[in-house]
C-alpha cells in the first residue's frame, strides 16, 4: 500500500529551530509532529475550526477535546539549519477513543527522527472519555486503507 501525499510532508529545519550549536533543538521535534498531523488534516479536508478551539471564524466551542496524553520523540541523527526533511505520518486507532500518529523524518530517505503523539476524545464539558469525532475517525480510516477523500 501506498503512503497517501496528504501524510507525506517536506519542512525545512530554519535557524530559529536550531541550538547554538546550529543543531534543531529536541522540543521542535515534537512541535514539528503536531503540526505535521494539523497539516495532514487540512489536506485530508477536515477543518482546523472543527477540532481545535479557539480557531478563527469558529461559533462554539468544539463538542470533544482531544488532549496529548502521552507523546516522545528520538533523533537518530544530528539534524542541522536548512536540512529538508521528509515528514511520513503513521496514525493508528487505539480504541474508540484514542489514537496515536507516528512520525518518521528522513533527509535523504535515510531515518533522523521519530515522533509519538497520542490523544484520547473527551466531552469538553464532563471532561470524560468520549469517541472520536467523525472527522478524525474517517481521517484514520482513509490513512489505514490509503485513500483520500473526495472533497
Amino acid at each position: 500500500m501506498t503512503t497517501p501525499t496528504w501524510l507525506k510532508l517536506t519542512r525545512t529545519v530554519r535557524f530559529g529551530d536550531t541550538d547554538a550549536a546550529g543543531v534543531m533543538h529536541f522540543h521542535q521535534l515534537l512541535r514539528w509532529c503536531h503540526e505535521a498531523w494539523e497539516e495532514s488534516l487540512e489536506l485530508y479536508g477536515v477543518e482546523a475550526k472543527t477540532i481545535f478551539p479557539g480557531c478563527r471564524d469558529q461559533k462554539h466551542w468544539p463538542d470533544i477535546a482531544l488532549p496529548v496524553v502521552h507523546c516522545n520523540a528520538s533523533f537518530q541523527r544530528a539534524v542541522h539549519g536548512g536540512d529538508q526533511l521528509m515528514v511520513q505520518l503513521a496514525p493508528q486507532r487505539i480504541d474508540q477513543s484514542s489514537f496515536e500518529v507516528r512520525s518518521q523524518f528522513l533527509l535523504k530517505e535515510q531515518d533522523v527522527a521519530t515522533g509519538l503523539i497520542r490523544q484520547v476524545a473527551i466531552h469538553s464539558e464532563t471532561r470524560r472519555r468520549c469517541p472520536l469525532p467523525d472527522a478524525i475517525s474517517r481521517w484514520l480510516e482513509a490513512a489505514q486503507i490509503g485513500q483520500i477523500r473526495e472533497l
